[in-house]
């Protein structure tokens, strides 16, 4: 079963909290508040199958500061 609500993270920092995240509203890109700053993920056309499903792969890019 197909899940568009969740995410499966790839790359960016081995620390982060989780894997799987919620994408509201599914898009194009995920925004990551981690360690003072901002974790940015893109969708791709891959997929992989979790406990949760079938979820959609975001692979990480870059990293930005939160602007104070």
């Amino acid at each position: 079963m197909a899940s568009s609500q969740k995410a499966f993270l790839v790359g960016g920092p081995a620390d982060l909290p989780g894997r799987i995240v919620p994408i509201t509203p599914p898009g194009v890109e995920l925004k990551i508040p981690h360690r003072g700053g901002y974790e940015h993920f893109r969708l791709t056309s891959r997929h992989e199958e979790t406990e949760e499903g079938r979820l959609p792969i975001y692979e990480w890019f870059e990293r930005t500061a939160i602007a104070e």
